[in-house]
């Protein structure tokens, strides 16, 4: 899990990342401000249409009340109703005609006015006038409403629906005498058409509510069924009805005292917010959408430079120091580029100086190791030659100049020629050394190589074996009596799927005490010699010539092993495809 986010934990993704965090927080916020302010703007649009409803709803509601009292005031001032009622509180006997021309006169006033079905005409002591009949006041009206009347002195009283006939609505008002100092008269009951009263719209559209109240907050007209006392109750503008929320608006009238309700549902103030809210969503994301493409391109552009760099680097960790081809960018990129650039330019001169240094140095401490060891070779060679020219006839003597001249021209051959040879050639010049050292030891020195002929042509460095096979002897026969035997082995191994071979020299000698074998061991590592007089130096040449020859050549590449009075082994594993 870890590699994987590691994986994706680039600077590309790190600015897509904060580049879309950002856009999606603006957006965000954008359009939460603005959801808001145009929610806010429908629902007061909303709230102010409704009320300018309620107000012209209140005004036609006034209207029609006004036409109702105006036309009831001409009734009552009548000239016709006002004699009659004067004659009837005189006690005068009203003729079946007079009431008959009264009831027409009174039809052509109502003729004019739309909404009142019929005028009732009392008189002082609740009698009816009009219609025709002997039917009393106190039989359609609760006496409360007569009081009413009297108390508003020629004011229309709303009674409220008609008890007989739900159809109807009544209203009264007192019939004051004018010549009689405004003394009581008579009552006007008029009869109004419920349907005359009525909103534009009373139809449940919406699921909107109507509401008319009279002045003792009593319903007159609704189009709500439930309960409207908690609604007639509430203060707040927002109520809950059928597990919906609904907005009040009211509107009184101060010539009526009615009050207009309007109920509408909170949801269809703001209907016209999903369609915006949608829109929002959609323009998100697609905004989004462009944005991450943007962003994605602006990041590869920032980065891509970076990239390259980076990887340049890193085939520059691999080994190859190589420029990073000039890129146009802003001017930081350029001048890391730039920098990046002059520092490989410097790093390969000073590589390059370096790697020629070292090579001079490795060819200067071959030199010098081979000037060690040709001397000392020679050296050892002409005291050999010492010892057998005493005791040796002039026809072996030719023999071992011949013997010897090989060996100089194999010895002192120059290394730019060839520093490297075949593994027989080695071979054959450690026989010729042999026989040369036999003239000094005689037959009590003996010796045997092994090689596999598959690998007598596997080079190797010159002079490698020999220093060992020398030091072998000195160190062996040259320290023993009696016979001594050296032997020169080469096996195969493998080793870390490669072939390699294992060369050992071997001899019967006296054989080394375990301090004397750490001591030349330490001094092989630190380029000592390996002698107390300073002769066996062989074993640390060898060791530094290996080194220098072969990488990864370490000192247990080079294994000695030798116990007191049973001998000396020396070895070590070379690659069969050379060294460096």
């Amino acid at each position: 899990m870890l590699n994987r986010l590691k994986k994706w934990n680039t600077l590309r993704n790190q600015i897509l990342l904060i580049f879309l965090l950002v856009m999606i927080i603006v957006l965000l916020i954008v359009s939460l401000l603005t959801l808001r302010q145009v929610s806010s703007l429908l629902k007061n649009n909303a709230e102010k249409q409704i009320q300018q409803v309620a107000i012209e709803a209140n005004g036609r509601i006034e209207s029609l009340y006004e036409q109702i009292n105006m036309s009831s005031k001409l009734v009552i001032t009548d000239e016709e109703v006002q004699r009659i009622l004067t004659d009837v509180h005189h006690r005068k006997e009203v003729s079946f005609s007079d009431r008959q021309r009264l009831m027409g006169h009174i039809n052509r006033i109502m003729g004019n006015t739309d909404g009142i079905f019929s005028f009732q005409l009392f008189a002082g002591k609740q009698q009816r006038v009009l219609p025709l009949d002997e039917d009393s006041l106190l039989n359609q009206i609760d006496k409360k409403w007569i009081n009413k009347a009297n108390t508003a002195k020629g004011s229309m009283v709303w009674i409220g629906e008609d008890p007989a006939d739900k159809n109807y609505f009544l209203a009264i008002r007192s019939v004051n005498l004018i010549e009689r100092q405004f003394r009581n008269g008579g009552y006007l009951l008029i009869s109004i058409n419920r349907n005359h009263i009525k909103f534009a719209n009373e139809t449940n559209e919406n699921d909107q509510y109507t509401i008319l109240l009279d002045q003792d907050q009593k319903p007159i007209i609704n189009n709500y069924h439930g309960d409207i006392k908690s609604i007639i109750e509430s203060d707040e503008n927002i109520v809950q009805l059928n597990q919906r929320e609904y907005m009040v608006t009211k509107q009184s009238s101060k010539l009526t005292g009615w009050t207009v309700l309007i109920l509408t549902p909170v949801s269809e103030l703001t209907q016209g917010m999903l369609g915006i809210r949608t829109g929002f969503i959609l323009s998100g994301i697609f905004g989004v959408f462009i944005f991450t493409i943007c962003s994605y391109f602006l990041s590869t552009v920032i980065t891509r430079p970076i990239v390259r760099l980076t990887k340049t680097m890193q085939r520059a960790g691999e080994g190859s120091l190589t420029l990073n081809p000039s890129v146009s960018s802003v001017n930081e990129i350029n001048e890391l580029n730039s920098t990046y650039n002059q520092l490989v330019k410097e790093t390969n001169h000073l590589i390059q100086m370096v790697y020629q240094k070292e090579i001079l140095r490795s060819r200067s401490e071959l030199k010098a190791l081979q000037a060690q060891i040709n001397p000392h070779f020679l050296f050892n060679t002409l005291d050999a030659l010492h010892w057998s020219l005493e005791e040796k006839d002039e026809e072996e003597l030719s023999e071992l100049v011949l013997a010897m001249s090989n060996l100089f021209r194999y010895t002192i051959t120059k290394e730019s020629d060839d520093d490297w040879v075949f593994l027989k050639d080695e071979i054959k010049h450690i026989g010729d050394y042999m026989e040369i050292m036999k003239m000094r030891f005689g037959d009590r020195l003996q010796w045997q190589v092994m090689v596999p002929l598959e690998y007598e042509h596997v080079r190797i460095p010159k002079l490698i074996i020999q220093p060992l096979v020398e030091n072998a002897i000195l160190h062996g026969a040259g320290n023993k009596l009696g016979n001594c035997l050296v032997s020169i082995t080469v096996v195969p191994i493998k080793r870390e799927d490669t072939e390699w071979i294992c060369i050992s020299v071997q001899d019967d000698g006296l054989g080394m005490d375990k301090e004397r074998l750490e001591w030349i061991t330490q001094s092989m590592k630190t380029g000592g010699t390996s002698s107390v007089k300073g002769k066996g130096m062989a074993i640390s040449n060898v060791y530094k010539r290996l080194k220098l020859y072969y990488k990864g050549i370490t000192h247990s590449d080079l294994l000695i092993e030798s116990k007191l009075n049973m001998g000396t082994r020396i070895s070590f594993e070379l690659p069969i495809d050379g060294g460096e």
